[in-house]
């Protein structure tokens, strides 16, 4: 593991203009196959397990679920049975994602979209358990406290204070790690990767509240967030030409590939809010790079339909 993992320092004819200091924590470079906070989430997981002594864990994810495919090369790696249950019908052939979890020794167990809601239901688990035996249970994303305490140790990891951090989300998780890091005059922001991203004010504060167990102490972190809903281009894994553009232009300019699911919009909304002077003169932003670039594969027929490719 390169841990911990690098911070670098963008330099363009903008920041300078706006007299922005902005920093990238590359943690895509933690792992090729468990990068980002996909590592972060998974770690202390896997220790419970372990302390547990349990063999299997079992987790929940989409088709493109880089969580997925990270979960199955991590149990791989520490000697743990996978199980992931993955939204909707199985599509045969199993796309790249799936393909990989599955080589990495991942059971894929199938269900359809309406009991995929029911993967927080304490009678569904029961029923998982007794199909597949006595599991350690790692929510969709790595959203619990074990997760939420591994992110805790991003802001851990350099020397820069920063006024801004800044954060994809599809869980809130690491957005949560991040808030209970920072300090009195930080904002941590949080760019929703996801459609109608408002609920993640209220999935961050459970797990907030869920490590502090202090209503109080919950209260005064989220003070700190400021939760940006306005660059999804469309939702979940909803790309658009003006966005993959957006990735090849990052590339050409700083030499560092983004996922298009979430840091593409993350540093797409951010340059944008840089450019419309959201940000005071002088201010320095750490934005987290969270990985994930496997999950690119997934867009290939869509990017092709539109005539349109990644140059990375």
């Amino acid at each position: 593991m390169n841990l911990p993992s690098p911070i670098q320092k963008l330099e363009s004819e903008l920041l300078s203009e706006k007299q922005i200091e902005l920093w990238i924590k590359r943690d895509d470079l933690i792992h090729p196959a468990i990068s980002g906070n996909k590592w972060r989430k998974l770690k202390w997981n896997i220790e419970k397990a372990k302390d547990n002594k349990k063999s299997k864990l079992l987790t929940f994810g989409g088709a493109f679920s880089n969580h997925i495919a990270a979960t199955a090369f991590a149990c791989k790696a520490a000697g743990l049975q996978s199980i992931g249950v993955i939204r909707g019908e199985k599509v045969e052939p199993l796309n790249a994602t799936l393909t990989k979890a599955q080589a990495d020794g991942m059971r894929l167990h199938f269900i359809s979209r309406e009991a995929y809601k029911l993967k927080k239901d304490d009678d569904f688990i029961l029923g998982l358990r007794n199909q597949f035996g006595n599991f350690h249970l790692v929510p969709e994303g790595g959203a619990n406290y074990y997760g939420v305490m591994g992110c805790m140790e991003i802001a851990k990891e350099f020397d820069v204070q920063p006024n801004f951090f800044a954060t994809s989300a599809g869980t809130g998780t690491t957005a949560s790690g991040l808030l209970l890091s920072a300090t009195q005059h930080q904002k941590v922001m949080v760019f929703s990767g996801l459609k109608g991203g408002e609920f993640l004010k209220d999935d961050i504060k459970h797990l907030i509240n869920y490590t502090t167990y202090n209503a109080d102490d919950t209260r005064e972190t989220l003070k700190h967030l400021d939760l940006i809903t306005d660059y999804h281009f469309g939702g979940f894994a909803k790309i658009t030409p003006e966005l993959v553009e957006f990735a090849n232009a990052f590339y050409r300019q700083f030499q560092i590939p983004l996922d298009l699911i979430y840091t593409s919009k993350l540093f797409y909304g951010l340059f944008d809010l840089i450019r419309k002077n959201q940000f005071k003169p002088h201010s320095k932003i750490v934005a987290l790079h969270t990985g994930g670039l496997q999950g690119n594969n997934g867009f290939s027929g869509q990017m092709k339909k539109m005539g349109i490719s990644l140059i990375y």
